[in-house]
Parts: structure tokens; C-alpha cells; sequence
């Protein structure tokens, strides 16, 4: 019997471009890309460019329909619909107890200029006593009056709701009824902060109308093409979900895009240190990724701040496509507006023919725009003047590279221009490139001084389609070791294919113990099956965060388990010393591998510090997952293994020679979960986790710090 082919569909909705790759996950080979105009303006939206990307694919390729696993996508259509006002009116069912109703109302209505200044999230509000059980009549009356308002979506908010969240689902139930979409607090983030829930929830609600039709159009475009493989999204964070979480939750969708093609550069590129630069027709992205992860931070949205997490992407308003606009005839700037947004063509893709005679003219991108930038009409058409032409003349972009063009185009479009300022055209392309580059230049050493990086021990990385055009410019400017990604051009849509499913929660826990953190990751192990999570593939990490009083739980899973004889993204032994190796820096010789199971390497590194009349070992723990993230660094640890009731004695012997009366931090590794214990504050508590957590066949390791 033949074996089953294994192929994976990334595609990558963009703003200006939609596409799509196919690879193999047993091999990594990539079978098939496309590139198409992704469609804002059909009737269907972007899941008509969606289909036309993956109908070029099975055409070229010769791929099977049957054959693909998994299909997943990145989206725009939530932050493009905050950013373009396409949003709703939310009606806030507000909820607390009749004492408090004064306060709370406060905290809901989201008046306040420190979290709402433009009251650009548009709102009306009600309140519900909920210190008696509150009936199905006072809901709907409620909703009804919201509706009457104008209100297309409810979200429902109570304080404390994320301890008891049955009154938030109550009006979920009643809307439904409605017909009305809703949402509620509880289900965006399970921390206390009744405004900032409230706000996170209102900004999801705003676009919920929009993107649960977006989802639709998607979901039922795929399955009409005949595919009836699980169909992902990706979230800001890296990791993908299923479409029902883009239906209710789309504000995790924030910086889908830009997520993509970090996840790309992280499993495909496998990059370890360095500051990733993703050159795309219209905007830049800029990510630092340290010890094999990317930072991440709460989201802003339009100056609203949120309980999102996302990967931290740094977005500027220039890129290959930028036009550029002049003053006292010299270049004024580049960008934000590209030739994309202007409908036009690049000057360098056209023919020489095309351009001859041409002649400058000023024109505005779009309608509502105040400033002008250079274009070149010629015979009945016009041609944009951009950071790709002013590239290709200066001969910056090698043959076999994406953005390459017309070499005598571009010099024809430049040498039109420079005609015009009275310079040079070498002079007027080098300003150009110099102009757009100083914009990524200031970003990049703004996070050099931000993340204390220096740029002798960094690398900047090259993605997308105009990689070659800015980045190694940059790269030489600050003096940091340049190098591009593999398919570069599509590398976001490489991201997309590869990731896992990953879920997070953040719980308000003012005393974590082990019932509790055994609670979160149930939980959190639920969402994953629910979310089409294979159970064996999910590993479960968690962290206490004693100044916020958080308990932060991340799950990974794959819709399908990859075995490490066949999926390309899994890290061997050596590749995953390797990355330990740079993360600590430390030779590979004084590395050994300490313990590891299905899903995880622990390395410890043996450091000997000279002091003046003696030595001192120290030894440096890592734990990595076989995707070679890093899940765990303890400077100076110790490692603790074997059969149950020897390892819980050996710990205990250990725990009660410290001369510390302070709690030493404590994780517990099983095959599937690393858990943070450095919450619990006594030796008995330390002791009785690990002992309920752990059977007898566990393979499992305990390592505290010393």
C-alpha cells in the first residue's frame, strides 16, 4: 500500500498580495507557491484570491486535493477593519452589584481619554444589579433597548467574571436567541481589570459582524474547491487556531500577518539571535527574536490598550513598493504610500519602450490624500518611482533574486527623474535607497539600545519579497552581519504551513497551588482537543508572574502528530545542542544532554569561574521542546531523576540543607508538561506538588535553582 503524501497549504493574505505554498511536512520540500492581487473588492472578499491562489497551486504542482492535511492562512481583515473604521456600534451589558453599580459604570463605559481618547469604539451601555439571580425578561429588555440604540453586537462584562462567569454566559444565551452576535469579558482574558477586559472585549466586539462574514466566505469558499481538511488561522502570537476562534475572538488575529513571517524565519530559518526584517511591497516589519523565540508584549490598537499578546512587530510605512516625493529638488522622502495603493506599476518592471519620453508629473495615491509623490507618465500611462527601481538602476539586486526587474528600465525611470532634479541618476537612486533606509536604520538601533543588544554579537536577517532592496543597505549602515532567508518571498506563507496550534492563558491566581495550576492546564489541555488538537501532541508550559499575580499557561499542539523521523521542523539532538550552545555561549564540549523525552532536550552547561584562590562550577540548565524553542534557562540549577519515591527523598534531603529561608524557584518536567512551582513558599508544598503530580511511570525531572 502506498504511503499517504503529507502536504501542508500556508497562504498569506496580505494587503496587496495574496500567497500561497505548499510543502511537504515529511520532507520540507516546497511542491508549489503562487502569488496573486488579493481581492478586497470581490463580492467574496479575499476568499476569492484565497481559491485563485491555491487553483494556481494544484495546477502547477499536479498536488492532490486528498493529499492535503492542513490548510492555514493569515489574515488582515481584523486590524484592517479597526484601522479603516469598518466597525460596528457595541452595546456593553454591564453587570456588578447594586452598591457598586455607580463605580462600575464607570469602569465600563469607556469614556475614559487614558484608555478610549479618540472614542473611535463606538458604544452604548447598560447596567444589570446582579446581586439577585437576574431573569431571562431583564436581559432581553435590556439587549432590546441596546438594539434600539444601534447597537449590531453585545458584549457582556461583570466584575469578577472571571471567577463566575454563568451571569456573562446568560446574556451570551439570551442573544443568541436575539440573533444578536455577542461576546464576553471572561472569554477574552481571564485576568482581573474590569476596564481593560472591558475595552479588549468592545474592540473585538466592534469587528465581530465583519470578520465572523469573512469567515464564512473563507470556510465555504475551501470547502466548495473540495477540500475538506482542517482549515487553520494564524493569531498574532505565532501559533494557528480553527475558524470558530476567528469568528468570536478575532482581536487575537491583531498582527496575523506579521506573525506569519516571523513564524517563517523562526521554524524554516530556524534563527536563533537576531533582529528579522520582513521587506514587503507596502510596510516593513521588524522583530527581535532572542534565544530561538520572539519577544512578546500586550497589544496596542489605535492608542487602545489590550490583555492581547502578540509577537512585539515593529511596522513602518516603507518598503520595496514606496514612492517617493521631492522638494527644492531634492528627494523629500519615501513612503508611507507605495505603488500598490496607488494602483500603479513599478517603473522597472515596464518595458524600456514604455518609458521613453516620459516626463514627470505629481499625483496623490488616493483621493483623501494631501501630499503629492513622483510618478512618470508616458504614452497614455503612468509608472511609479520606487525603492525597487532606484535599486535595480544602482544594479543592488541580484539576477535570480524576487525583487529583481529591468536593470535599463529602472535606469531609464531614474535617469527621467534625476533630468528633472538636475543630478545624476546614481545620485537620485542612492538618495532614494538612503532615504527609505533611514527609516528602518533608526527603528533597528532604537531596539539595539531597547533590548541592549550590540550589534557585533546580532545578525539581521532578510524576509520578503524586497528583502534585497532595503536590509543589506541597512545592514551595512549599522555594521551588522547580514544574511536573507530561503524563499524569502514567501516566507510568511512558509510561517503560516508550519505553525502549531497554540493557545495561552493568563489567570488572576493571588495564591497559586498545585489544585489550581492542575485546574489551568485541564483547561487549557480542553481548548487544544476543542480547538482540533491530536491530545499526545499537546505540551503544556506554565509560569507564575508574582508581581501582576498571574498564572500564565501556553499550550502547543498539531492537528496531526509529526514523529521526529519525518516532520522537517522537528530539531535532532545535534541541531538542538546547537541552539543551546548559542543560547548560553558556551562550546558544545562542555554541553551534555542531562535528560529528555518525547517532546523535550534538557542540556546542562558546565561553567567553571575562577575566583582568586578557588574555583566555583556553576551549571547553566536549558530546556528546549523538539521544535527548539526555549521553554526554561536557569543560570545555576541542579537536576533531580529517577524512580518516584527516590527522587522526592533526594529533593527533600536537598530542600532542607539550604541555609535559605527564601523558597528556591522549582519546575517540574514531565513528557508532557513544565511546570512553574516557584510560587509555593514552603519545603511540604514543594514536596506534595511533585509527589501529586507524577506517578510511578512518569518520566519526569525536577530542577530548582540554586
Amino acid at each position: 500500500m502506498t504511503e499517504k503524501n503529507r502536504i501542508r497549504v500556508g497562504i498569506d493574505v496580505g494587503g496587496t498580495f495574496t500567497k500561497a505554498v505548499a510543502i511537504d511536512i515529511k520532507t520540507g520540500t516546497i511542491l508549489g507557491k503562487s502569488t496573486v492581487m488579493t481581492t478586497h473588492t470581490n463580492e467574496r472578499g479575499v476568499s476569492a484570491g484565497i481559491v485563485n491562489a491555491l487553483s494556481n497551486i494544484l495546477e502547477t504542482s499536479r498536488i492532490s486535493i486528498d493529499d492535503i492535511e492542513l490548510i492555514s492562512h493569515s489574515t488582515t481583515q481584523a486590524i484592517n477593519a479597526l484601522l479603516e473604521k469598518d466597525t460596528f456600534k457595541v452595546g456593553i451589558v454591564a453587570m456588578g452589584v447594586g452598591p457598586e453599580k455607580k463605580n462600575i459604570i464607570k469602569r465600563t463605559k469607556l469614556s475614559d481619554n487614558k484608555i478610549n481618547s479618540e472614542h473611535d469604539i463606538n458604544t452604548c451601555h447598560c447596567f444589570l444589579d446582579t446581586s439577585h439571580l437576574i431573569s431571562e425578561e431583564e436581559v432581553t429588555t435590556a439587549i432590546k433597548k441596546l438594539k434600539n440604540d444601534g447597537a449590531k453586537v453585545i458584549i457582556a462584562t461583570e466584575a469578577f467574571g472571571v471567577d463566575d462567569p454563568s451571569n456573562e454566559k446568560f446574556v451570551m444565551n439570551v442573544c443568541s436567541k436575539l440573533g444578536l452576535p455577542s461576546t464576553a469579558s471572561h472569554e477574552i482574558s481571564g485576568i482581573y481589570g474590569l476596564e481593560i477586559r472591558t475595552l479588549t472585549s468592545a474592540v473585538n466586539a466592534s469587528v465581530l459582524p465583519k470578520t465572523f462574514q469573512v469567515a464564512n466566505y473563507v470556510e465555504d469558499a475551501i470547502r466548495d474547491f473540495g477540500i475538506n481538511s482542517p482549515l487553520m488561522i494564524m493569531k498574532g502570537d505565532g501559533g494557528v487556531t480553527n475558524m470558530n476562534t476567528f469568528r468570536t475572538k478575532p482581536i487575537l488575529t491583531i498582527l496575523s500577518g506579521p506573525a506569519a513571517s516571523v513564524a517563517g524565519a523562526l521554524l524554516y530559518q530556524r534563527i536563533t539571535n537576531g533582529i528579522f526584517v520582513e521587506v514587503g511591497g507596502t510596510s516593513t516589519n521588524i522583530c527581535v527574536i532572542k534565544n530561538g523565540k520572539p519577544e512578546i508584549r500586550y497589544v496596542t490598537i489605535k492608542d487602545h490598550p489590550t490583555c492581547v499578546r502578540s509577537i512585539d512587530v515593529r511596522i513602518l510605512g516603507v518598503a520595496g513598493g514606496s514612492m517617493c516625493q521631492i522638494k527644492d529638488n531634492r528627494i523629500l522622502g519615501v513612503g508611507p504610500r507605495s505603488a500598490h495603493i496607488a494602483g500603479l506599476k513599478y517603473s522597472c518592471f515596464a518595458d524600456p519602450s514604455e518609458l521613453e519620453g516620459g516626463k514627470i508629473i505629481s499625483i496623490k495615491p488616493t483621493e483623501n490624500d494631501n501630499d503629492e509623490y513622483v510618478a512618470i507618465s508616458s504614452k497614455g500611462k503612468i509608472f511609479a518611482i520606487t525603492n525597487t527601481c532606484a535599486a535595480n538602476a544602482l544594479g543592488m539586486v541580484d539576477s535570480d533574486d524576487y525583487a529583481y526587474a529591468a536593470p535599463d528600465s529602472a535606469k531609464i525611470a531614474l535617469k527621467i527623474l534625476s533630468k528633472h532634479l538636475g543630478m545624476s541618476y546614481s545620485e537620485v537612486a542612492m538618495s532614494i535607497i538612503q532615504t527609505a533606509s533611514f527609516t528602518i536604520t533608526k527603528e533597528i538601533s532604537k531596539i539595539l539600545k531597547e533590548f541592549q543588544i550590540s550589534p557585533s554579537t546580532t545578525q539581521i536577517v532578510g524576509g520578503g519579497g524586497g528583502a534585497s532592496v532595503l536590509v543589506p543597505f541597512v545592514a551595512k549602515q549599522l555594521g551588522i552581519k547580514y544574511s536573507k532567508c530561503k524563499h524569502s518571498e514567501i516566507i510568511s506563507s512558509i510561517g503560516v504551513a508550519s505553525s502549531m496550534l497554540q493557545e495561552e492563558l493568563e489567570i488572576t491566581m493571588a495564591e497559586p497551588t498545585p489544585d489550581k495550576i492542575s485546574v489551568a492546564h485541564k483547561k487549557i489541555h480542553n481548548i487544544m482537543i476543542d480547538r482540533g488538537a491530536l491530545s499526545e501532541s499537546i505540551t503544556i508550559s506554565s509560569e507564575y508572574i508574582p508581581e501582576k499575580s498571574i498564572l500564565r499557561v501556553i499550550a502547543t499542539g498539531n492537528v496531526e502528530l509529526d514523529s521526529s523521523t519525518t516532520s522537517k521542523t522537528i530539531f535532532t539532538l545535534d541541531e538542538a545542542l546547537t541552539r543551546c550552545s548559542e543560547i548560553i555561549k558556551l562550546p558544545e564540549s562542555l554541553i551534555e544532554l542531562s535528560f529528555e523525552t518525547e517532546h523535550y532536550f534538557v542540556f546542562t552547561g558546565h561553567i567553571e569561574k575562577k575566583r582568586m584562590f578557588s574555583k566555583h562550577n556553576r551549571h547553566h540548565i536549558i530546556i528546549l521542546d523538539r521544535f527548539g524553542r526555549l521553554k526554561l534557562s536557569i543560570k545555576n540549577g541542579k537536576i533531580f531523576q529517577g524512580g518516584k519515591l527516590s527522587m522526592l527523598e533526594d529533593i527533600d534531603d536537598f530542600l532542607e540543607s539550604r541555609s535559605s529561608d527564601i523558597a528556591p524557584q522549582v519546575y517540574l518536567l514531565t513528557d508532557l508538561k513544565l511546570i512553574d512551582y516557584s510560587s509555593l513558599t514552603s519545603n511540604s508544598h514543594i514536596i506534595d506538588a511533585v509527589r501529586q503530580e507524577i506517578s510511578e511511570n512518569d518520566k519526569a525531572a525536577v530542577i530548582i535553582e540554586i
